[in-house]
């Protein structure tokens, strides 16, 4: 483990700090000094750099303002939600966005009918990204959580597709959902507003062993079980495992065990040197490249992946 944890050590401090804190477990001063470098040096700094003056980036909400949506050019990564999205999920602190909340509120609009930016929209997975960043910027985000409770699906999950018809939850929107109803109860305290509605969205994942279909019990689809980083919107049993650690740690409750089979499919691609290759990415134009193209070691998914391991492996004792 210590040339493992030497090899995730020699990283970007949007990386590092996660590697001390959750894998070595080192004392909270250390984890702290490195997590405040996210800032000043590498990936966060650069990307900081990338912001508008008026507090976008890419002079857009959800793709750059220079997207064509009808031509070639898949989806871009670089505009203000996936820019927001990365650097929470690095640490940044919020501080160094001072007045990026009110910026955003009073020039950034939603591509889908013009509509206010920290209101949201109608997708399941931006409106999350956007109760998650807004929880974390200190914007007004309070009806977000009231439209995830009044856009449920009968079978216990969310789908971004429901403004088309859709009335059958998706493993992509209800793992996204579940990901900002998380953040709003850690973030306000209060469990009891949405603890019924992750509660439900939580049995609709488990009760599909996290990656199979509840009819047949095969696998939904090959994107279940491709691990790759970054997450993005994608659902994989990575991405939903990470997020059953957390809601496990925050609850102060057991790992269930119906996602054993998503652990052993994790666990079944960790290479014999205790990492883990990178899988098939999302395509789409980046501000820089945090981690490896397909089929080389990842830091990343190593770190994710082990930690889930730890976290599973350790309630078995």
């Amino acid at each position: 483990m210590t040339s493992l944890t030497d090899w995730l050590l020699d990283s970007d401090p949007a990386l590092r700090w996660q590697v001390e804190r959750d894998l070595l477990h080192l004392p909270e001063e250390v984890w702290v000094a490195t997590r405040a470098k996210v800032a000043t040096e590498g990936f966060g700094a650069l990307v900081l750099a990338k912001q508008d003056p008026d507090g976008q980036w890419a002079g857009g909400a959800f793709v750059p303002s220079d997207y064509d949506w009808y031509g070639p050019e898949p989806q871009p990564w670089t505009a203000t939600t996936w820019t927001l999205n990365d650097l929470r999920d690095w640490g940044l602190d919020a501080s160094a966005l001072a007045g990026t909340a009110e910026k955003i509120a009073a020039n950034s609009r939603w591509e889908y009918d013009s509509l206010p930016y920290w209101g949201g929209e109608v997708d399941c997975c931006i409106n999350s990204w956007t109760l998650s960043n807004g929880l974390w910027l200190g914007a007004d985000v309070d009806g977000i959580v009231d439209w995830f409770l009044a856009h449920r699906m009968v079978d216990g999950g969310w789908n971004c597709e429901w403004v088309n018809g859709s009335t059958r939850s998706s493993f992509h929107s209800t793992l996204n959902t579940l990901k900002g109803l998380l953040d709003y109860e850690r973030v306000t305290g209060d469990r009891e507003r949405v603890r019924e509605a992750r509660r439900a969205g939580e049995e609709y994942l488990l009760a599909r062993g996290l990656f199979r279909r509840l009819s047949t019990g095969e696998p939904v689809a090959p994107f279940a079980l491709n691990l790759a980083y970054p997450f993005r919107w994608k659902y994989s049993v990575l991405n939903a495992a990470r997020y059953f650690r957390a809601a496990t740690i925050h609850d102060g409750t057991a790992p269930d065990e119906r996602m054993a089979d998503a652990i052993e499919e994790i666990r079944a691609v960790r290479q014999p040197d205790g990492t883990w290759l990178q899988g098939e990415l999302q395509p789409g134009r980046v501000w820089l490249d945090v981690d490896v193209p397909e089929g080389e070691r990842s830091k990343w998914l190593t770190f994710h992946a082990t930690t889930v391991l730890e976290w599973w492996d350790s309630s078995r004792h």
